[in-house]
């Protein structure tokens, strides 16, 4: 018979949990090498994000000449569809298939959208930027083309990772739901760390045959790490398929309205949104403020990412731990916005105290407090939605957090520019931009803090219960996943 697992898997699952984080969640039924065989589709995701927010953000800019503005445009498209995320959750929860099957068919769609956007994205991109003998191509080509190129792309990884969380948590017992949510992510950030490294060695002598190389290669291992995650995940169940058939349908909108009606629900998103809108604002300003403010070279300044990737690690596992313990996701929420703010106001310090190690502390905490919050709101979105209605709790935490945090990304450019203008374009090397911005973050978070404060004395984040219809039940789900007659 075919052994799935992969050399690489095999070895990291023999770890252990005295290593890996969050590898206690295995079980004998839902072993390590299943769960980190699944986390594959993270990788992906990462691998999306750090493609196209980080590598080719650069290469449009220097070496393809196309405008900043235009980027920016093309970058934020991927937004469109966040919104959506609620519904992709939605219909994975309800999806009729003759085989029982609801995450893997939409799992499937979205890589092939990601499949799609990466094939056509880097002759749009040659189109976009004239080069050779595209320049006698109309322009309107150039700019459909990459703006489709980036929308499929952005639906894609919308969509996978919605249902792959939810999948992830189908798989195992609501007390492991945290532990598995955290495994997740921490594979979303060795995708992001590894694919940065491997798109900088392979574009270090760059040319755009290169470039078309490797979108196209991201394309192929988007495909593969997908399909190999999918593989034998979700188990065959006629007779829920034949419940699902035979139940009543349920409209998206009277889902959503149910949804919003569980306690605390709508207060838990407006929380999410105001932190994640915080956090998300240092994002494309790191690097520069250091660099400007506090004269860090280039080489200094990319390795921000890693600690800051460290501290939200850090914040996961230590998020993952309380919630598995009994924890309350509400307060370990608050927890990491309150870490957030004296993390900024470190940040701001360095500059008036020339203080690096000042700077480098409060990138760490920050990232810190972005782990916490993160994890926690995501695990309250989990405990606060009925069991079969996981898929539309995510989709609804998706929603929130990519929109907010692209929201916040573009303003903090927007805030930054603006107060160089007023200073009639003298104050580019002066602190005074970045501070206004990271003033903002600090009092975005003190109001995540006074909207989540009433939710710390309830038992906000407890599992309501089920809907109309019927979702998987756990003995069903923890199967290995052959067919279930």
């Amino acid at each position: 018979m075919f052994d799935y697992r992969t050399l690489a898997t095999r070895k990291l699952a023999a770890l252990g949990p005295r290593y890996l984080p969050f590898a206690d969640v295995a079980t004998d039924d839902v072993p390590l090498s299943r769960l980190l065989r699944l986390s594959l589709f993270q990788v992906t995701v990462g691998m999306a994000l750090v493609l196209l927010v980080g590598t080719l953000n650069r290469v449009m800019i220097v070496e393809l000449s196309v405008p900043a503005s235009l980027v920016a445009l093309m970058l934020a498209l991927p937004l469109v569809f966040a919104p959506f995320r609620t519904l992709i959750g939605f219909r994975s929860d309800v999806h009729v298939s003759a085989l029982g099957l609801r995450r893997v068919p939409y799992i499937w769609k979205g890589t092939l959208y990601q499949f799609g956007g990466f094939a056509i994205m880097p002759f749009a991109l040659l189109v976009l930027s004239g080069y050779g003998e595209a320049v006698d191509a109309p322009r309107w080509i150039g700019y459909s083309s990459a703006a489709l190129s980036f929308l499929l792309v952005g639906a894609g990884v919308h969509m996978v990772q919605t249902v792959g969380l939810a999948l992830a948590t189908d798989l195992v017992a609501e007390k492991d739901q945290p532990k598995v949510v955290g495994l997740m992510y921490v594979m979303l950030l060795v995708g992001m760390v590894v694919s940065a490294l491997v798109f900088g060695a392979l574009l270090e002598n760059y040319s755009p045959g290169r470039l078309i190389r490797v979108i196209q290669g991201a394309a192929v291992v988007t495909v593969a790490l997908n399909l190999l995650a999918m593989w034998k995940q979700e188990a065959r169940d006629r007779t829920r398929a034949r419940r699902m058939r035979e139940a009543r349908p349920v409209a998206f909108r009277d889902a959503f309205g149910q949804l919003m009606k569980t306690p605390n629900m709508g207060r838990l998103l407006v929380v999410i949104g105001l932190g994640t809108f915080a956090f998300g604002m240092a994002d494309v300003l790191l690097e520069p403020y250091g660099g400007q403010a506090l004269g860090l070279t280039v080489a200094q300044t990319t390795k921000l990412t890693a600690l800051l990737a460290a501290g939200t690690l850090l914040g996961f596992a230590g998020a993952s731990k309380s919630l598995a313990t009994g924890g309350v996701a509400e307060r370990v929420a608050f927890s990491g916005a309150l870490v957030g703010i004296p993390g900024f106001a470190l940040i701001i310090l360095s500059s008036i105290l020339g203080g690096v190690v000042l700077f480098l502390a409060g990138v760490f905490m920050t990232g810190v407090g972005a782990g916490l919050f993160g994890h926690a709101t995501l695990t309250a979105s989990i405990r606060a939605a009925p069991a079969d209605r996981i898929g539309l709790a995510l989709g609804a935490w998706g929603a929130v957090q990519a929109t907010a945090a692209g929201i916040g990304v573009a303003l903090a450019g927007i805030v930054r520019d603006l107060i160089v203008g007023l200073q009639g374009g003298t104050g580019t090397s002066s602190q005074a931009p970045y501070t206004a911005v990271f003033m903002i973050e600090i009092l975005f978070l003190v109001l995540a803090l006074l909207a989540i404060a009433p939710l710390l004395g309830r038992n906000a984040s407890r599992k309501t219960p089920d809907m109309r219809v019927p979702g998987p039940d756990k003995t069903t789900a923890n199967q290995h996943p052959l067919e279930v007659s």
